[in-house]
């Protein structure tokens, strides 16, 4: 008889742990040649509010870190995927992507997770600055992270979509929690595991796999996710994400482009998920002499 081959299950990643959804569901998502690829959690409302929750608890800390400390933990994820690129290269051709692909795919994530690397200590010094005014004062912006960052992962892609729209969140100091391609989910989960061997603390990334239609309410509307990031081209589920953002006012970024373009990189990718703050200093005027207290 033929023996039945068992299928790896993927669980889902919150607070730096790999539960199962708390539903008790799961999916078995096939390839284009009907193969199997896995046991996937089919995550729940529940695992949604969990997810924020560990997100939120986990922004205060990692927004606080040296620029130079969330750099080297970037690097860190992207020596970590370096090390496990093989197994990568296989869940990509499972899913359908050809070995070439699949190899400079890998590639490409590798290196982008590199590039926000270096940006993380230089966000400030090229996007904020002293600004000029007319009166006794300092005048200074500086960048400051949004908060909690629901990301709906690009659902054409497993892999370079999900790492580029992750980099740049926590790069700027930002947590999230992430809805992973809901038909070609192996790369997100392995993703967390390279997260879970590297130095990211728990609850700065999470991510869920399942349906997402089913989780796409509970994220956009939770009153404690301060920005949304959606990458696709479906202007309905766009248009549902911004209606659902207005309870709170929370900024959605909109991205529909070829991630494995060198364009799909860049410091306003950082940028558009943090805030401008700006500081006035005042300056005193004592015997001739100019000083600030």
């Amino acid at each position: 008889m033929a023996r039945l081959e068992v299928l790896k299950t993927y669980k889902i990643y919150i607070g730096g742990a790999f539960p199962r959804t708390e539903s008790g569901r799961y999916y078995t998502p096939k390839n284009a040649k009907g193969e199997a690829l896995g046991n996937i959690c089919l995550s729940s409302r529940k695992d949604v509010r969990n997810a924020v929750v560990a997100a939120r608890k986990a922004f205060g800390g990692w927004s606080e870190r040296a620029a130079f400390n969330r750099g080297q933990i970037l690097y860190r994820i992207g020596e970590m995927l370096e090390g496990r690129k093989a197994q990568f290269v296989e869940e990509l051709q499972l899913q359908g992507v050809s070995k070439a692909k699949a190899e400079k795919e890998v590639g490409v994530a590798v290196d982008r997770l590199v590039y926000y690397a270096g940006w993380c200590d230089k966000v400030s010094q090229v996007s904020g600055g002293v600004n000029a005014v007319a009166s006794s004062h300092f005048n200074f912006s500086v960048n400051e992270p949004t908060g909690v960052v629901g990301i709906i992962a690009d659902q054409s892609t497993s892999l370079i979509g999900l790492v580029s729209q992750i980099a740049p969140v926590i790069a700027g100091g930002n947590s999230c929690v992430v809805l992973a391609s809901e038909e070609i989910p192996l790369c997100a989960i392995t993703f967390a595991e390279v997260l879970n061997s590297s130095d990211v603390p728990g609850g700065v990334v999470n991510i869920l796999t399942g349906s997402v239609d089913e989780m796409l309410k509970p994220l956009a509307t939770h009153m404690d996710v301060n920005a949304i990031v959606y990458a696709s081209t479906d202007a309905s589920k766009l248009k549902e994400i911004q209606e659902y953002a207005v309870d709170n006012l929370k900024r959605v970024r909109h991205y529909s482009q070829d991630w494995m373009d060198a364009d799909s990189q860049g410091l306003h990718f950082i940028t558009d998920l943090m805030e401008i703050k700006t500081t006035w200093h005042p300056i005193e005027n004592i015997g001739g002499a100019t000083s600030s207290y």
